[in-house]
């Protein structure tokens, strides 16, 4: 009798001890929902931390250049309001003041400097430059859908002009781009890895393309 007495007690006390142990484990399941909420939490504030410091090119003024048509008006003056071409060598002429260095310059710079000219000639002047034709021509050669020469009414990058000329064909070693560019009396290569731009990767290749500049896609 007391054996069986002494073996209930026993089993009483172990199922006491497996209760507070089992009160006291933690729950696996719900330490993995926390840990993975952690971990959520903390990849979107690496993503937004990554998307606010990328820095992005800024679109460069509009820069005149040959070819271009440029409206240029003295407010109440018909005899100083006309549509001027740029000529090859950048220069416009205009009454008054004969010829002006119009090619390399914005057409706010340009007006500065018209109206520092004919202030001494128009009392009171009222001068408006407008650029009224763009010429602004890039060449997209090599192995895309439609190589050719393109009249760019404004601002494009490397990506833009691509998608202008059609895409990359199926041939097009698209890792291999050069961006062809004269400035300073020399050519300048630059080179566009067209994989790394489009997976969001050093987009500072995906540059501003400037008048005569020539993509290359090998």
């Amino acid at each position: 009798m007391e054996t069986m007495i002494q073996k209930i007690l026993i089993l009483t006390i172990i199922a006491a001890l497996g209760g507070a142990c089992a009160a006291r484990m933690p729950d696996a399941g719900a330490n993995t929902t926390a840990a993975t909420s952690s971990l959520s939490l903390e990849n979107a504030a690496a993503l937004k931390t990554t998307e606010s410091s990328t820095t992005w090119p800024e679109e460069a003024g509009f820069v005149i250049g040959p070819g271009d048509v440029v409206d240029i008006a003295v407010w109440k003056d018909e005899a100083l309001t006309r549509s001027c071409v740029v000529r090859p060598d950048g220069i416009i002429t205009f009454p008054l003041i004969g010829d002006v260095q119009a090619g390399g310059k914005t057409a706010s710079e340009l007006k500065t400097e018209m109206e520092k000219k004919l202030a001494q000639y128009v009392p009171d002047l009222v001068l408006t430059v407008e650029v009224k034709q763009v010429n602004n021509m890039i060449y997209v050669v090599g192995k895309v859908n439609a190589p050719g020469r393109f009249v760019m009414n404004a601002n494009v990058n490397v990506l833009q002009a691509l998608a202008t000329a059609g895409g990359l064909n199926v041939f097009a070693k698209g890792n291999k781009i050069k961006i062809f560019r004269h400035q300073n009396g020399e050519t300048v290569i630059l080179p566009f890895k067209y994989d790394e731009v489009v997976d969001g990767r050093h987009l500072e290749q995906n540059i501003w393309l400037k008048r005569g500049d020539v993509v290359v896609v090998p």
